[in-house]
């Protein structure tokens, strides 16, 4: 039987996800990949030359958003898919030529800042009318329903009683706070999307449109295919490695799950389990190093530290999260008796990386920029045009019918080099345009010209979901910065917290998973972080161990029903109920709810210090690693009941007391854990081995 070969995905199929989109043709489809590809070489030379100040940049930006989330999404979903209506093509107009208003009025903006004017206020209000439009068609009601009511706050909060109420703030107060400056629409997230996140979402489609997901497939597929469990293995592994470039969950299910989910299908997993373990694993991207998902490059700006610190702590909690979803889903294949696929059908991990090798090149750039000191920028633009060199030699060799690398990577590294050497950008600049004129010139060129203009396109389309909701919760950190009501509830969590520090986190992870049942990953981790964080801070925790934490509760709680974006997606290919992927996931990741708790305990597990003389103490990282690993592989035991064979109630009891004695770093837990860990071990392994002598 042939190898099984993972599917080509579509170069020219978007990922956007939520909202109802238009299926356009024509012209329509024409002007629509006009604008997507104007607002990417927008955003490539802002992040190539920064021509404008801050201001007009993150105002431009959330025009161009507005303008595709309109020309995108009709206004509901009784509306034609097939065509632009024409109020929608009016309100796109409108909003990126109001988007002009500070780069137009700049000068004159600031002159009378606190002061402003009709104008002014009549501009703001629309903008942010048409914001609540844009964020309502992309993302659903949910998100735009918060931020109002946050809105109705700042605007009446006056007349409610008590310690809810707030000193009185005229409307120019509200609209200035809201849109005149850097602490509403256009604040941190706007600026990082409008930077970093753009530039990682663009550097992950490129890599995806050079193959880099046959890739990835190929080399799990070829390691662990033919283990016990094998395709949902993949999936596992297939997916982590998409989330090192992407930092999408939902993009990752709709790329990988399209192969990884019916091949778990065709060896025996349920549908559910099949959409819950590519969801899961999936939603792990956003905590993966190097890229990670667009709240890292938020927490960097926001915490004002380098973007490698919090990769730092990301790290191992990362590796422990695919760890738990691996686990899981072995003793998962081991309790259902599902076999892996037959050695030979297998392909040649070695032999994938052997052709593909040079697609990693970009990747392994990146991270050593980044963890060499470079910024995310910088970082980011050097591996995208790494990635278009790669895209472009590649054609010009396929031409030629000789190897990429023959043709690209002496030019590749010699315009890099001349980068790192203080030429700036312009070599680079240089060689994309040489490529770009050479393939041009040779049969075949212009179809990997397309491949590049697709990829620029489809990452302006991804951009949108990300970009809306870092505008819209604009609207709240503008009323919190206000009103001062984030202190409310951070007097609650601190009360709460000086009888428990245990009762502190199970309050703020109620929170994010709330949360989380209406709202992606961004606003979730914005409204908590501003919230919740800070009452953590004062409690003692690290200030990275306490966003880290929020961060990761986010994202499960994009797994959690009822409004479960990773498993809808999923849903959608393994034609099985949303809700039950949801719950399934949930399952699955379960234990992985330990790892911020012991985060929290004992940061050495974020490499944070503890060492004396403040530095890391790596004999404390590794006992801590040793810990959760255990906890995670007795949670996991205990959740599917089954190890090395099926346990019953009362042992999945004993391992789940065994593994949370574990996870609470108080005296003598750790010690109480560990025997009772040894026993149950001990245990298991005598009546397995038992079981096994008397069936023989």
């Amino acid at each position: 039987m042939a190898a099984i070969e993972p599917p080509l995905v579509p170069a020219d199929e978007p990922f956007d996800e939520t909202g109802i989109k238009r299926e356009l043709t024509g012209v329509a489809a024409k002007v629509l990949a006009a604008v997507a590809l104007a607002f990417s070489t927008y955003q490539l030379i802002i992040a190539a030359f920064a021509p404008l100040s801050s201001l007009p940049t993150r105002s431009i930006h959330v025009g161009f958003l507005m303008t595709l989330a309109f020309l995108i999404h009709p206004i509901s979903n009784r509306a034609s898919r097939k065509r632009i209506a024409w109020y929608d093509a009016v309100l796109a107009v409108a909003a990126f030529a109001l988007a002009l208003y500070h780069l137009v009025f700049e000068s004159a903006l600031i002159a009378r800042s606190g002061d402003p004017t009709t104008l002014d206020l009549v501009v703001g209000t629309v903008t942010v009318v048409l914001l609540f439009d844009a964020a309502r068609r992309v993302l659903g009601l949910a998100l735009p329903i918060i931020c109002a009511a946050f809105l109705a706050y700042g605007m009446f909060g006056e007349f409610l009683p008590g310690f809810l109420s707030h000193r009185p703030y005229g409307y120019d107060q509200i609209v200035g706070q809201l849109y005149l400056g850097t602490e509403g629409i256009y604040g941190i997230p706007t600026l990082v999307s409008a930077t970093y996140i753009f530039l990682f979402i663009l550097f992950g489609t490129f890599l995806e449109h050079a193959g880099m997901i046959n890739l990835f497939n190929s080399v799990a597929l070829g390691f662990v295919g033919h283990a016990r469990g094998g395709p949902a293995k993949v999936a596992v592994i297939s997916s982590g490695m998409m989330g090192t470039i992407s930092g999408s969950g939902v993009a990752n299910v709709l790329t990988v799950g399209q192969f990884t989910i019916p091949l778990m299908r065709r060896f025996g997993y349920t549908p559910v389990f099949a959409g819950a373990v590519e969801a899961t694993s999936s939603m792990g991207g956003q905590i993966m190093p190097p890229v990670m998902g667009a709240v890292a490059f938020i927490m960097a700006e926001t915490l004002n530290v380098p973007y490698v610190t919090v990769v730092q702590a990301a790290v191992i909690p990362a590796v422990l999260y695919y760890l738990t979803a691996f686990w899981m889903v072995h003793l998962e294949a081991g309790r259902a008796g599902l076999l892996g696929l037959p050695k030979e059908d297998c392909p040649n991990p070695w032999l994938a990386i052997r052709r593909q090798w040079y697609l990693m090149l970009p990747l392994a750039v990146l991270v050593f920029m980044l963890f060499d000191g470079f910024t995310p920028m910088f970082a980011g633009i050097v591996g995208l045009s790494l990635t278009a060199l790669l895209i472009l030699g590649a054609g010009i060799a396929a031409a030629r019918r000789s190897t990429p690398l023959r043709v690209l990577l002496w030019v590749a590294i010699g315009l890099l080099a001349a980068s790192f050497f203080k030429f700036g950008i312009w070599p680079i600049i240089v060689g994309i345009a040489t490529l770009v004129a050479l393939n041009f010139a040779v049969a075949g060129g212009r179809d990997t010209l397309r491949t590049i203009r697709s990829s620029l396109v489809d990452g302006a389309r991804q951009a949108v979901a990300v970009g809306v909701a870092c505008a819209i919760v604009g609207v709240i950190i503008a009323v919190l910065t206000l009103t001062g009501a984030a202190s409310t509830f951070a007097e609650f969590v601190l009360d709460v917290g000086s009888k428990s520090l245990v009762l502190s986190l199970v309050l703020t992870m109620a929170v994010c998973l709330v949360l989380g049942m209406g709202i992606p990953t961004i606003p979730n981790y914005i409204i908590t972080s501003s919230i919740a964080a800070p009452a953590l801070l004062k409690l003692g925790v690290p200030l990275i161990v306490s966003h880290m934490f929020v961060f990761y509760f986010g994202i499960m709680a994009d797994l959690t029903p009822p409004v479960a974006l990773a498993a809808f997606a999923a849903a959608s290919i393994a034609k099985a109920s949303p809700m039950k992927i949801g719950w399934k996931a949930t399952h699955i990741a379960i234990a992985g709810f330990v790892i911020p708790y012991m985060a929290v305990y004992d940061p050495a597990l974020m490499l944070q210090p503890t060492g004396a003389g403040g530095g890391i103490d790596y004999l404390a990282v590794v006992y801590v690693v040793f810990k959760t690993v255990l906890a995670i592989g007795l949670w996991g035991a205990a959740a599917i009941g089954y190890l090395r064979s099926p346990i019953n109630w009362g042992e999945r009891i004993f391992a789940f007391a065994a593994s949370a004695l574990l996870v609470a770093a108080v005296p003598w837990t750790d010690q109480a854990g560990f025997v009772l860990s040894g026993l149950f071990i001990a245990w298991h392994l005598w009546r397995s081995r038992a079981a096994r002598l008397a069936a023989a």
